[in-house]
């Protein structure tokens, strides 16, 4: 009985001290994401390469961001994220990653000119959406599909200030969108306008034009 007592203790020190962790992550970020300024979150896969045509596009889009005075917010690791570090640093702009943990794939770029490393996902995700003026999401997998839906959540339940989020390539992002046009909507699921959220393009200098709209710097 005394050793499962112990035991239990034990594991309750250690989600106590678990809270003091959870705060020191977002003490971090908040210290160094309030300094950035204006900036754009930028979402894709971490599977293409250099030479991709979304790598590039990635890469030009955060150039353009960055020329135009915003800062660029990536996951930190290869693929989209890189290209878009890439951009930025190349404009002299912040070039901000926001690494997490991860057993395969996710490891830092090194043209993040600010770096910061998660262990908790939930922290990361708060901070991709408190600092964003506008989400940029390129053709990717199960978590660039998961940071899309959530900004549409935290939009369509007035969670959060309502920002542009636009989807970048609409060959790819077709039948996605046909299904929530063809089913999600006639079946009541969503609303028209929630529909209205989601923005298609597929040259990285429209995105540029709508973003300078959308946000006077």
């Amino acid at each position: 009985m005394e050793e499962k007592q112990y035991i239990v203790d034990a594991l309750s020190v250690d989600e106590s001290w678990r809270v003091f962790r959870i705060m020191a992550e977002f003490v971090e970020s908040i210290e160094e994401l309030s300094k950035i300024g204006h900036a754009v979150s930028i979402f894709g896969s971490a599977r293409v390469l250099p030479g991709d045509e979304y790598y590039e596009k990635a890469r030009e889009l955060a150039r353009s961001l960055g020329k135009e005075g915003f800062s660029v917010i990536t996951g930190g690791g290869p693929g989209i994220m890189e290209a878009a570090n890439l951009g930025a640093s190349e404009a002299g702009a912040s070039s901000i990653g926001m690494n997490i943990q991860l057993p395969f794939e996710q490891k830092p770029n090194t043209y993040a000119n600010v770096s910061i490393a998660y262990k908790y996902f939930f922290i990361r995700k708060v901070m991709f959406v408190k600092y964003a003026m506008a989400y940029i999401i390129f053709p990717g997998g199960f978590g660039t599909m998961d940071e899309l839906f959530e900004a549409l959540t935290l939009i369509q339940t007035k969670r959060i200030r309502s920002f542009p989020v636009f989807l970048m390539g609409s060959e790819y992002w077709k039948g996605l969108i046909d299904w929530i046009r063809e089913t999600m909507l006639p079946e009541g699921k969503i609303s028209e306008e929630d529909i209205d959220l989601i923005q298609i393009i597929d040259e990285p200098d429209q995105v540029v034009k709508h973003i300078k709209k959308f946000i006077i710097l």
